[in-house]
């Protein structure tokens, strides 16, 4: 809040009210040696014309997609959020929304988020969604345990061409679970390869589409691959992607999962996100998160309820399905009223715009001197990789503050000092990547 209204007498009243004579009653459980004494180091305070010009001068220090051109992905990217989405978001039946116990008095937003449920379904091929996760890293997660559970196997095997932090926290889950992860390498066209070696005791085959490069893998071979070995096909991919490329289920993909924050989300400080699962319907019962369903009251009217599965199903620690007992159904909102707005030509009018310009984007710049694709040979969709003749990190610091001029790939993996991580969205204009051709051109030129 921007203005605190609380007066001294109001939370006298308050207080007494709850039966305390002091603030400092509230926090009797602590133990005296361990509160803090005395006065906190802290500035003098400031009245309201000099605390608004404090707080602007420091968010003015904050890097920020209006004063910059950014061709910065890597997982979060500067997609177009249309504006009835904060119309409809900052809603309070919406923005204040509690988790939906009680169906009767929360038919909006369960319905809200059986839309969206259904939606993901449509743009993925699937029969399934929940309702939404944390984040696109921990849904690949939470699908690499369902498969654990669901077959009993516990060896992981995810391609290193997954983005790093997805891979991290798959890392993570299995350590903790017990489970064996074994990565399979990326080959030099920038893709899996599909001549490693897969163990016949594999649970899943984890796998990118579009992956962390941007290239485009091969979808039919992969989920065969997995299929041979009785291993589920689980594949990440970019909700945007799917407005141009095959919907994942049709090739036959057990369980497909994602991050929703191109769906009309802000970039943010890298959050809040949302992470999309969607899956085969033989797998419901596994299914983590929350699933809303549609049914008939007494009456026959259509109505909407939690459904096969109930939250104290989580805690029941190693024995649940998933230790997930809640959703980001506020984001899960955002992204059912990106798709309902934009529609399905619209979402492929938006994929459209991105690959033209990313392939525009990387035609211009290959032109430089000393500048390559690094993986000429690879498809791709709106994000491509290319080696610079100078360490990336010199260069995108040289580009700043005018341009987030990508991601280096040396903070992920040694010997890649020179490539430089490039994203393009459909906000990028033709006269926005011109000019940053010309500043590459100019910073590449310096001594």
């Amino acid at each position: 809040m921007t203005y605190i209204p609380h007066t001294d007498a109001d939370r006298e009243r308050m207080l007494r009210t709850i039966g305390v004579e002091s603030i400092d009653d509230l926090f009797a459980e602590i133990p005296e040696e361990l509160r803090f004494k005395g006065l906190l180091n802290l500035p003098r305070g400031m009245d309201e014309i000099a605390l608004r010009a404090h707080a602007q001068r420091l968010s003015a220090q904050n890097m920020d997609t209006s004063r910059c051109v950014c061709f910065l992905g890597a997982g979060i990217y500067d997609h177009f959020s249309p504006a009835i989405i904060e119309a409809i978001l900052s809603r309070g039946e919406f923005l204040t929304a509690y988790t939906p116990y009680q169906p009767e008095v929360s038919q909006g937003i369960l319905q809200a988020m059986f839309e969206y449920q259904t939606m993901i379904c449509h743009l993925t091929g699937m029969q399934v969604s929940n309702a939404s996760m944390y984040d696109g890293a921990t849904a690949l997660a939470e699908a690499a345990l369902m498969a654990w559970h669901h077959t009993g196997r516990r060896r992981i095997v995810i391609s290193q061409s997954v983005h790093p932090h997805y891979r991290h926290v798959v890392h993570t889950y299995a350590n903790a679970a017990d489970l064996e992860v074994q990565e399979i390498p990326c080959g030099e066209d920038g893709v899996t390869l599909l001549d490693a070696s897969i163990a016949d005791d594999a649970a899943c085959v984890l796998w990118q589409n579009p992956n962390f490069f941007g290239n485009l893998e091969p979808m039919a071979e992969l989920t065969a691959r997995a299929h041979e070995r009785n291993a589920l096909a689980i594949v990440a991919t970019d909700p945007i992607a799917l407005g141009v490329l095959k919907p994942p289920g049709e090739y036959g993909v057990d369980v497909v999962v994602g991050e929703g924050q191109p769906l009309g989300l802000a970039m943010g400080f890298g959050g809040p996100l949302l992470g999309f699962y969607a899956c085969k319907e033989e797998y419901i019962r596994r299914l983590p998160g929350r699933i809303i369903g549609e049914t008939v009251d007494i009456e026959g009217r259509r109505g909407f309820v939690m459904t096969l599965r109930t939250r104290e199903q989580d805690i029941r620690r190693e024995r649940a399905t998933s230790n997930i007992c809640t959703n980001e159904a506020l984001m899960a909102l955002a992204a059912a009223v990106y798709l309902s707005a934009m529609g399905k030509q619209g979402l492929r009018r938006v994929a459209n715009l991105c690959l033209q310009k990313a392939h525009y984007l990387a035609k211009r710049l290959t032109e430089l001197p000393g500048v390559q694709l690094v993986y000429p040979r690879a498809r791709f969709f709106k994000e491509f990789a290319i080696s610079l003749p100078r360490p990336a990190e010199e260069v995108v610091q040289a580009l700043l503050p005018d341009y987030l001029a990508g991601l280096p790939l040396s903070r992920y993996e040694q010997g890649r000092e020179h490539h430089l991580l490039i994203a393009v969205t459909e906000k990028r204009t033709r006269q926005e990547m011109d000019d940053f051709v010309q500043a590459l051109r100019r910073t590449l030129s310096e001594e």
